[in-house]
């Protein structure tokens, strides 16, 4: 068994692509029409072979409630490692992105979390 697509709930699926492709450089792996929404994903540009990232678009109430509540507790719904924090955090910074947790050593890794504007608490971890 492998790991091949994961889901990250977007409340705007052309909204997530451009932030996902755009800022965090991911690049557009998969795209189907599927009446109002798509099968829409994207891939680590370092891992184009990688495990694919669905922008799940939210047509579903209670997946809503679900990622708001994780927003309004700061959870955050999905990580991505990073080889230097602290340059992928300045880079992301200079680019917009508003952090809520700067990097932030815990242990054997440091970690920051970051507003994706699609209603999500994203983490970056250096390990």
């Amino acid at each position: 068994m492998k790991l091949k697509v994961t889901s990250l709930l977007v409340d705007d699926q052309e909204k997530a692509l451009k932030f996902y492709t755009e800022i965090l450089g991911f690049v557009k792996k998969t795209e189907v029409p599927l009446g109002d929404h798509k099968w829409l994903t994207v891939v680590s540009n370092e891992e184009r072979d990688g495990i694919e990232v669905l922008l799940e678009p939210m047509a579903f109430a209670p997946a809503a409630a679900y990622q708001k509540a994780l927003f309004d507790a700061g959870i955050p719904l999905m990580a991505f490692n990073v080889d230097n924090i602290q340059s992928e955090y300045e880079r992301l910074e200079k680019l917009g992105v508003v952090f809520s947790m700067k990097p932030t050593t815990m242990g054997p890794v440091t970690i920051a979390v970051f507003n994706d504007t699609c209603g999500n608490n994203i983490q970056i971890v250096q390990l």
